[in-house]
């Protein structure tokens, strides 16, 4: 069977996500890590969380929402517990499993860290293109996400701000009050 090269043009495209799938998460980590005293995974932990009603889901909830395995994700959220960002409990619907809530001090660490994440994902990404080229993206995420995720297990993660209407999404802000 003869593999199906890519051409000049589409090694080009290739190259070129690879460099940015590569060199992006460094720079989003090592920013929120600088400045904020937390990983960028540990920010999308409790980014989730904050958009949970009332900071809470349940452990196995919040790895499929972080696309995350188990173990690791209970690995971070043992190490966000002892600095106090979330806190474990048992789910009062079911004693088998974990609830894991955001905690205050995670609530004011994701407040402090958004305006300087959202400015470091604005200056290396959504400032660097044009309008047009901000849809074009969202276009070619969509059709790499329609093969990379085709039964739309991760959809909820990326098509939550997709509803027109209604007010722009504050960062790190979830639907309810304090905890």
């Amino acid at each position: 069977m003869d593999t199906p090269w890519l051409d000049r043009r589409q090694l080009r495209a290739w190259i070129r996500l690879r460099a940015v799938l590569e060199l992006l998460p460094g720079v989003l980590d090592a920013q929120l890590r600088h400045d904020s005293d937390i990983t960028e995974f540990e920010y999308f932990v409790l980014a989730v969380l904050s958009e949970a009603p009332e900071r809470t889901l349940r452990m196995t909830e919040l790895a499929a929402r972080t696309n995350a395995t188990l173990p690791r994700l209970s690995h971070v959220v043992a190490r966000m517990e002892r600095r106090e960002l979330v806190e474990r409990f048992p789910c009062p619907e079911d004693r088998r499993a974990t609830n894991a809530r955001m905690a205050r001090a995670g609530w004011d660490t994701l407040r402090r860290a958004a305006p300087g994440h959202v400015a470091t994902v604005r200056h290396h990404v959504i400032d660097a293109l044009t309008d047009e080229q901000v849809d074009q993206l969202a276009d070619i995420c969509e059709a790499l996400l329609a093969r990379l995720d085709p039964s739309g297990t991760m959809s909820a993660i990326y098509t939550r701000h997709d509803e027109p209407g209604g007010e722009e999404p504050t960062p790190g802000e979830g639907r309810t009050g304090d905890p």
